[in-house]
């Protein structure tokens, strides 16, 4: 954290120990403090209620901040409307004006801040080229299909040549093939333009898609903040670790701690050396299998704890059955947690068996 008063080199957005409440609520952000970098994907990864959605309000000044300060260009937003913060948010919902055509809903924003006539209409051409939207500029929101519509909400924003894009779920109208093609049009857009874009979703797919670094908030509290790799591979908490990953981290409490590991780490033990392992010895209840890799779910033999192994279908591996099979994971893929915290701890002793 920089020093009161000064932002770091190349810091676009700032939040400093923001807190927001509603009424007598409990904070729904709750003294929470991050920096995006200039230029880079910032994903906000959260269940419902985590907050995500009041930080992106309170970074656009729909919301003011119960304390706290946010800076946008090394520059207090404290008091500054939306349109004062060289911001730009697109909504769930795309907010398009159904009675408008998409040429007359993408040069709002430039009536509003009087650009000149003569201006505008390069400034509409210029967006709506670069995504691929030229021949719609005639037609209604009606006519569009929800990838045009979320499109012409992008356009709209980025006429007003912001320096930071809010994007607030903006996927979640669509249906699941259209969301993975909109996810690569979004990430080639932003890169292609260079703009500090912040992204809200409790997708992780899109999470980890999209996001250069991902920053994972519940009840209103920032969790971790790191690359998607960072994030996946070393959470910071146990609420982390079950909540990135599908299938979630495994977690088995032991004596002194809490020993997690993720499911592609678990691995039947005819399937490789056993060297520098421990082994763990499950009674498999079912096997679903997803085509190109099966969830072996069973539980652990001591203890009866419920886990998962990530198995591809390339992997021999006995079939269910009555009995035992043991399984290994590596000491260096094990993760450790405080159990009364669950934060992250220093690796402890256990058993080679379990």
């Amino acid at each position: 954290m920089a020093a009161r008063g000064s932002t770091p080199p190349g810091t676009v957005v700032e939040a400093r120990e923001l807190t927001k409440r509603f009424d007598s609520q409990s904070a729904a952000v709750d003294n929470l403090s991050l920096a995006t970098v200039e230029g880079e994907y910032l994903v906000l990864l959260g269940p419902s209620g985590s907050g995500k959605t009041t930080l992106l309000r309170l970074i656009a000044g729909l919301e003011q901040p119960t304390s706290g300060e946010i800076y946008i260009g090394g520059e207090p937003m404290a008091g500054l409307p939306p349109r004062a913060r060289s911001i730009a948010m697109v909504f769930q919902s795309y907010a398009l004006y159904p009675h408008k055509t998409v040429f007359e809903n993408i040069v709002f924003p430039l009536k509003a801040q009087k650009v000149p006539p003569e201006d505008r209409r390069g400034k509409v051409e210029w967006a709506a080229g670069l995504l691929g939207i030229g021949h719609l500029l005639a037609r209604k929101p009606r006519q569009l299909s929800g990838g045009e519509r979320q499109r012409v909400a992008l356009a709209r924003a980025l006429v007003r040549e912001p320096t930071v894009f809010l994007l607030d779920e903006p996927l979640s109208n669509l249906d699941a093939k259209l969301r993975a093609s909109a996810r690569d049009e979004l990430k080639g857009f932003q890169q292609k333009l260079g703009v500090t874009t912040i992204y809200v979703t409790h997708d992780q797919v899109e999470a980890m898609g999209l996001g250069d670094r991902i920053a994972v908030l519940n009840e209103g509290k920032l969790r971790q903040i790191g690359t998607p790799e960072e994030v996946y591979g070393d959470p910071a908490d146990t609420f982390v670790a079950t909540f990135v990953g599908s299938p979630p981290m495994n977690l088995i409490e032991l004596a002194d701690a809490i020993v997690g590991f993720r499911p592609e780490s678990l691995f039947p033990k005819s399937a490789a050396p056993a060297s520098d392992c421990i082994t763990l010895t499950l009674n498999v209840s079912r096997v679903e299998y997803l085509g190109s890799e099966r969830h072996v779910i069973g539980a652990l033999k001591t203890g009866g704890t419920r886990v998962t192994s990530l198995v591809p279908v390339a992997t021999e591996m006995e079939a269910p059955g009555e009995g035992s099979q043991e399984f290994l994971v590596k000491k260096q893929d094990l993760r450790f947690f405080d159990k009364e915290t669950g934060k992250r701890s220093a690796p402890t002793a256990i058993p080679d068996g379990l």
